[in-house]
């Protein structure tokens, strides 16, 4: 079993509105070289949460990070001008906050980052520590 120390969010860099699935996430993944979808967990537009890859297995979501974390990502994360900005919707955000204090239950040690926190990208485009500052 891996020792997770990080729950890691991210966003698709989809423009908002338009929703994704998990599969097509897991094909564009595939189709850089990779064995599949990098991430664990996907929340869609309507605050549906997709499994990804397997929790047992390390991800693929942020370089050098990837083998004690949990990688997390919403649909969304851009304007119709292809700027970064928070989109998730008001389903998303309660889906995520519950699966957060999931994950922190099951691992009680892991910190909760956005993944600008380890790489120059503004995904996933909102502020992780304000908003769950106290899970």
């Amino acid at each position: 079993m891996r020792k997770i120390n990080k729950i890691i969010i991210h966003c698709s860099a989809t423009k908002e509105g338009v929703n994704i699935s998990a599969s097509t996430i897991d094909n564009w993944h595939k189709d850089r070289g990779w064995s599949g979808i990098g991430y664990h967990y996907v929340v869609s537009l309507n605050g549906n949460i997709e499994y990804g890859r397997p929790i047992h297995i390390q991800g693929a979501h942020t370089k050098n990070y990837n083998k004690n974390s949990i990688g997390v990502c919403y649909i969304g994360g851009l304007d119709d001008f292809l700027n970064p900005k928070d989109t998730r919707t008001q389903e998303q955000k309660e889906s995520l906050l519950d699966l957060i204090k999931t994950l922190k239950r099951l691992n009680p040690n892991a910190t909760v980052h956005g993944h600008n926190e380890f790489s120059s990208k503004a995904c996933p485009c909102y502020d992780v520590k304000e908003e769950y500052c106290c899970i």
